[in-house]
């Protein structure tokens, strides 16, 4: 993987461990500036939140951010 996958790869993770929700089971895939995001999420231990929309807001402020051409949405929820 190039290192500029990498730094896309590590950017997403970042932006997901910002917000409340679990993403251990989620894979990170990086190919030409498009991410892919596959596997399953789920909302964290004490909170309530609606999944469906912070999955989407979470898809837009990762295709503002720089290097990352599109976002394809893969996952389940639980």
């Amino acid at each position: 993987m190039a290192h500029d996958q990498k730094q896309l790869q590590m950017l997403v993770r970042r932006e997901m461990a910002r917000r409340p929700i679990d993403c251990s089971l989620v894979d990170v895939y990086c190919s030409h500036g498009v991410i892919y995001l596959r596997g399953t999420i789920r909302v964290m231990r004490g909170h309530s939140i609606d999944l469906n929309s912070e999955i989407s807001t979470l898809m837009t402020i990762l295709r503002q951010k720089d290097g990352i051409r599109d976002v394809i949405n893969e996952l389940q929820t639980r």
